[in-house]
C-alpha cells in the first residue's frame, strides 16, 4: 500500500475529488482507508430507550485507495509540470 495512518491525502475522484485530509484507519485487506471528514454517509438511526427519538448520523465511509494520492506526491508532480512550461 502506498499509503498509511496519519498520511495527509488529496480524493482524486468521486463527490469528494480535491478534498483533502488525515487517514485515520487502513484496511489491506480490502484496499481501502478511512478518511476524517471525506466520503461521509447518513444513517437513519432509531430511539434506544423508550420515548427517545430517533436521529439522522453522519459517519465517515472508507474509500478505495486507488482513489487517494499522497499530498506531497501531488506537489511534487505539480511544480515538474511548471518547469516544463
Amino acid at each position: 500500500m502506498h499509503v498509511k495512518r496519519g498520511d495527509n491525502i488529496i480524493v482524486l475522484t468521486g463527490k469528494d475529488k480535491g478534498k483533502k485530509g488525515a487517514i485515520v484507519k487502513v484496511f489491506p485487506k480490502k484496499l481501502q482507508v478511512l478518511i476524517d471528514g471525506i466520503n461521509m454517509k447518513k444513517k437513519h438511526v432509531r430511539g434506544k430507550k423508550q420515548g427517545e427519538k430517533g436521529k439522522v448520523v453522519e459517519k465517515a465511509t472508507p474509500i478505495h485507495i486507488s482513489n487517494v494520492k499522497l499530498e506531497s506526491k501531488v506537489k511534487k508532480a505539480q511544480v515538474k509540470t511548471k518547469l516544463k512550461k
